[in-house]
């Protein structure tokens, strides 16, 4: 039984060190994403500017919902593009958010 207990604790402390590694890996290779963010029929899409390139959008650190829910609060409708700044991680096609600002809402020159 102790012996079960020890490899529980090395467990749990392999686990959180590569959490944490992955957090900061994350971190260290975050670049910045300026463009339009568009939400339609559950999915939410980037389009870069420079590129015109569209990538999937992952929220690492938001509930969906929310996210949601603000995404259609601010554009009052779905596949309206918003401009915004993001900051993540870009791989297979997926940007893997971690901070974002909308910059710009078409008909909100305020």
């Amino acid at each position: 039984m102790r012996d079960m207990a020890i490899v529980c604790v090395y467990l749990s402390v392999i686990i959180s060190c590569n959490f944490n590694l992955n957090e900061k890996s994350l971190k260290k290779n975050s670049q910045e994403f300026t463009g339009w963010w568009v939400y339609g029929e559950g999915q939410h899409i980037f389009k870069d500017e420079l590129t015109l390139n569209e990538s999937e959008l992952v929220f690492l650190n938001e509930d969906m919902d929310e996210i949601v829910e603000l995404y259609l609060a601010v554009s009052e409708m779905e596949y309206f593009p918003m401009e915004c700044k993001m900051t993540g991680v870009l791989k297979n096609n997926v940007l893997q958010v971690t901070e974002f600002d909308i910059t710009h809402v078409e008909g909100c020159d305020d």
